[in-house]
C-alpha cells in the first residue's frame, strides 16, 4: 500500500484531488492481487467505508483510468478489470474462469504492426491477450470423472 503522502503526490501528478474515498479505493486496488473487478473493489472498500456506493467506486475507477493512474484490462472479455501495473506487459486469460495473469513483455518477441492502421487511428499501446486454460481449471478438468 501507498502511504498517504505518496498517494497525494500521485494524484498531484495526475491532476486529481486526493480525497479520502479515492485513497481508499486506490489503495484497495493496489492491495488486491490480480486484476480486480469494480464489484470486488467495492466489496473490499465497504469494509473501510460502509456508506460508499457502487456508483462512487465505478466513478472513481473511471477517473483513475482516464487519468492514467490505472489501466483497463480485458476490454473485450465481458467485464471491466483494472490494474495498477504500468510496466509493459501482456496477459494470459483463462477461457473458463476468466482469470487474468500478467505475462512479461520479454516473454514474447517484439510485437509490432506490419500494416499502417487506418488514417487517423493513433496507436497508444499494443497489448496481447493469450487465451487458454489456467492450471487450476486444467487440473479440475483432469480430475473430473468421465461419463460412461
Amino acid at each position: 500500500m501507498f502511504p498517504s503522502t505518496n498517494f497525494r503526490e500521485l494524484c498531484h501528478r495526475h491532476q486529481l484531488a486526493a480525497t479520502h474515498q479515492r485513497q481508499v479505493i486506490y489503495e484497495t486496488v493496489t492491495s488486491l492481487s490480480g486484476h480486480p473487478s469494480p464489484e470486488l473493489i467495492y466489496e473490499k472498500v465497504r469494509e473501510k467505508i460502509p456508506s460508499i456506493s457502487l456508483a462512487t467506486v465505478y466513478k472513481n475507477i473511471r477517473t483513475f483510468l482516464d487519468s492514467g493512474m490505472l489501466r483497463e484490462v480485458s476490454l473485450h472479455h465481458g467485464s471491466l478489470r483494472v490494474e495498477p501495473n504500468q510496466r509493459p506487459h501482456h496477459h494470459l486469460v483463462c477461457i473458463h474462469c476468466k482469470s487474468i495473469t500478467d505475462f512479461d513483455e520479454a516473454g514474447l518477441d517484439p510485437v509490432r504492426l506490419r500494416a499502417k492502421p487506418p488514417r487517423g487511428f493513433q496507436v497508444q499501446r499494443i497489448a496481447v491477450d493469450v487465451l487458454g486454460i489456467c492450471a487450476k481449471c486444467a487440473s479440475k478438468a483432469a480430475h473430473k470423472p468421465r461419463k460412461v
